[in-house]
């Protein structure tokens, strides 16, 4: 198979799969959906699986465990009490800054 044609057999198939995952629910659900347990559940996937995607690329974004550590737990105290997302983000990253400034003047 030649590139082009790999090219736009890839696009198609990834076209296709996009247009069926978001034209199931669609075809699956035509009356309103009441009950209050699968309604809970559809608010808060999109939650779970934001932190399932970002909490782990956090502990791998710095030099070791224990700045990206800081850095978690500065931002999810400041999230806790209700902070900006750029104050959050800005101290977090000062957090991580900070605590690697010191392991490298300390040498480890």
């Amino acid at each position: 198979m030649s590139d082009s044609a790999y090219l736009f057999a890839s696009v198609a198939v990834m076209a296709l799969v996009t247009y069926f995952i978001r034209m199931l629910p669609i075809a699956a659900f035509r009356k309103k959906i009441k009950n209050k347990f699968v309604l809970d559940f559809l608010y808060y996937v999109p939650y779970a699986v934001l932190a399932a995607m970002t909490v782990p690329a956090v502990f791998y974004s710095s030099n070791g465990l224990l700045s990206a550590a800081a850095g978690f737990i500065v931002a999810v105290v400041l999230s806790l009490f209700e902070r900006g997302l750029l104050l959050t983000a800005v101290a977090a990253c000062a957090g991580v800054f900070a605590v690697e400034l010191v392991q490298t003047l300390i040498g480890g």
